[in-house]
């Protein structure tokens, strides 16, 4: 029982994010070319759907609703290889939900908020996403790692969040998270489908090097 709900609290936490981030880029035809109100306001609900969501189900699973997030704690060896593939399997099918809701509210012929390659370059675009999913994951490996932290850690990731799309809408529309590209894309297709395996490639890796790094980190300052 107790597993079941860290999955359907994975579930309900990507649902919100997918809905409520791609559902505010959907709304406000947020455009990457240019920072306006609809840009700046998207990066915010990602944002502010993490801290929403690291308070209200952060206690029964941690509030990954990221796979690059739960890759990140297997290598730190903070979840176990099961636990790995429950949490990937319940965040893409929540995903899922939270973009057939977009496609029934806004009609499926909308963008539902779907990433793209920056000037149509995949190294590039790797690049890109692997930085800003390796700054999200430190930030995120960082501020749990003190018990001190849990008032706080919430708001963090948040902000966090909020900085790496800021940053990151211009260049692919900012995923940082598999679960959240796959979802969306599969509902778009075409080109956002195409090139989903790189905002499920990068990611994975960006939060695979934080782990890594963040390990190295720790260890030098307990010496």
């Amino acid at each position: 029982m107790a597993m079941f709900k860290k999955l359907l609290a994975e579930f309900i936490g990507t649902f919100t994010l997918v809905l409520f981030g791609c559902g505010t880029a959907v709304a406000l035809g947020c455009d990457t070319a240019k920072v306006d109100s609809a840009y700046l306001l998207t990066a915010l609900a990602f944002g502010l759907v993490i801290v929403a969501m690291a308070y209200s189900i952060g206690n029964v699973s941690g509030c990954h609703i990221n796979p690059a997030v739960s890759i990140a704690m297997l290598v730190s060896k903070k979840m176990s290889v099961g636990e790995f593939f429950g949490y990937i399997i319940s965040q893409c099918l929540g995903a899922l939900g939270g973009a057939a809701v977009l496609g029934y509210l806004f009609g499926f012929d909308c963008s539902f908020g779907t990433n793209g390659l920056f000037e149509g370059d995949v190294l590039k675009s790797l690049i890109i996403e692997c930085i800003l999913t390796f700054v999200f994951v430190l930030a995120i490996l960082g501020v749990t790692s003190k018990i001190n932290n849990d008032k706080v850690a919430g708001l963090v990731i948040g902000f966090t969040l909020t900085l790496v799309h800021i940053f990151g809408i211009h260049f692919t529309g900012t995923s940082v998270n598999p679960a959240r590209s796959l979802g969306p894309a599969i509902f778009a297709g075409g080109d956002a489908l195409a090139n989903v395996w790189v905002f499920i490639v990068a990611p994975l890796a960006g939060g695979i090097i934080a782990a890594l790094v963040w390990k190295l980190l720790e260890s030098k300052s307990k010496e």
